[in-house]
């Protein structure tokens, strides 16, 4: 759920059943109720993100935690409530990858099937030609004999 005054920010990745909500405002004035998601972050599964805060550039927001305060600039937290963790995603960020599945059609396991099937199967085809050529010998050996 994404609430009305909720803002986020390009390559932000944002998990399923994730809730970004509102705060119901103490003085009865509209305003920002939502929370701002800055570029890069990511906010893992069933996370509830509530109020006017902001998530960061880099932020990472662990599965199922409640974030009821602002996430520094490549901070993790973790937690309910949500806390930071002893270790920033700066120490050891590297590319983002969905799922943590490389893209490249060299990881492809589908394409990795069909090249040990190919390996195989000519392996296979090498060694029936060298007991086809044995055979062929044995029979040439009967035949002079």
């Amino acid at each position: 759920m994404i609430g009305e005054t909720a803002e986020i920010g390009d390559n932000v990745t944002i998990y399923q059943c994730v809730t970004l909500g509102g705060t119901s405002p103490d003085n009865g004035v509209a305003g920002k109720r939502h929370p701002t998601v800055m570029d890069g972050a990511i906010i893992g599964s069933g996370a509830q993100v509530l109020g006017p805060i902001t998530i960061g550039p880099r932020g990472r927001v662990g599965a199922n935690a409640v974030v009821t305060k602002d996430v520094a600039e490549g901070a993790v937290v973790v937690g309910i409530p949500a806390r930071a963790t002893l270790v920033e995603a700066e120490t050891w960020q590297k590319d983002f990858v969905p799922y943590g599945t490389p893209c490249s059609e060299v990881f492809d396991p589908a394409t990795q099937k069909l090249e040990i099937m190919r390996c195989e199967i000519e392996t296979l085809r090498k060694r029936l030609d060298a007991l086809m050529a044995e055979r062929e010998t044995e029979e040439g050996r009967r035949d002079r004999a």
